[in-house]
């Protein structure tokens, strides 16, 4: 990897807005945004262009160069949590999670991005520098082209030749807690489930808030139903990414499953604010079981209120008439 003379700091101004029309599920999204980077502040060389790499999970969904004023446009995308990737020269320099829910199609997100260069402090910037963002790590010349090598070994879904690749790095670099990441989650589409949750354990030994094996490590546990042993982990990555509908839901349900219902409230009430639907479900499933029965039914109307289409509407209709105190 070249050297750069300039540091690169992050900042990230975020929107939505919806141009909808068939009801559905939710697909055939369109994430889009204009990447802006400030040159200004310095002299010399600067790129050209940065590549941007639209993730879900460990997998490549889509990806597209842009210029340093140019704007990336990624469709037919599904409901999901992306991760949005910044590279420059094979190197990550930002990631930013992406929460794309929406029940109807054709659906519009924008996630803008700004990029500004500076040169570090006390270091004139004619003179090299690193790049700096939230979770980067350097590597090798050699151990960069296994860990790209891996990446391009899973886009072909060759899993096994991705584990081998990036075993090969990680014995030359075990402190890689990016590579650790990605070999869990290569093992988990192998459904090797207790090597999975071994190489997270280990990134997160290693970054204890890296985002990424935090929330990939508590969603392995709670598809395993080790609701208990989940909350850890979610708990952690929520520290870090606080806003997130998904995250809150995650954390919620695992409380609920655990029978801590005062605490599954919590994550589910905000889950909801944050535009995670299904939220008002489990809430209105918490109430009822606590007989709760008026305030299950306001759960039950705000859920249809958002979710129109639902195909059990009559079934929760009849629930919110029988049960809801009259205003």
């Amino acid at each position: 990897m070249k050297v750069f003379c300039l540091m690169l700091l992050l900042t990230i101004f975020a929107g939505a807005s919806s141009a909808n029309s068939t009801l559905a599920q939710g697909g055939k999204h369109i994430l889009y945004g204009d990447v802006k980077v400030d040159e200004s502040k310095t002299a010399g060389a600067k790129p050209l262009s940065y590549d941007l790499i639209l993730y879900l999970g460990s997998i490549i969904v889509r990806r597209q160069s842009v210029s340093s004023e140019g704007r990336y446009r990624f469709i037919d995308l599904t409901n999901g949590y992306y991760d949005l990737v910044v590279e420059l020269e094979g190197s990550e320099i930002a990631r930013i999670r992406v929460e794309i829910n929406s029940p109807r199609i054709n659906t519009d997100f924008r996630q803008d991005i700004a990029l500004e260069w500076r040169a570090p402090p006390g270091i004139a910037p004619a003179k090299p520098a690193s790049v700096s963002a939230a979770d980067f790590y350097q590597r090798s010349s050699p151990n960069q082209k296994l860990f790209d090598k891996a990446q391009a070994a899973t886009d072909k879904k060759k899993y096994e030749e991705g584990v081998t690749l990036l075993n090969q790095l990680l014995a030359n670099d075990p402190k890689d807690f990016q590579a650790w990441t990605e070999l869990g989650t290569l093992n988990l589409l192998q459904n090797n489930l207790p090597e999975a949750e071994k190489a997270y354990l280990q990134a997160i030994e290693i970054r204890p808030k890296f985002f990424l094996a935090l929330l990939n490590l508590g969603r392995l546990r709670s598809a395993q139903k080790k609701f208990e042993e989940a909350v850890d982990p979610l708990t952690r990555a929520l520290e870090i990414q606080p806003t997130s509908g998904n995250l809150n839901l995650l954390l919620g349900e695992a409380y609920l499953q655990i029978k801590k219902g005062s605490k599954a409230v919590v994550y589910l009430a905000e889950a909801a604010k944050l535009g995670q639907n299904d939220a008002h479900l489990r809430l209105a499933t918490l109430y009822n079981a606590a007989g709760l029965k008026d305030r299950a039914a306001i759960e039950y109307e705000e859920f249809l209120k958002k979710t129109p289409n639902y195909p059990d509407r009559k079934k929760l209709a009849e629930y919110i008439s029988a049960n809801k105190k009259s205003q």
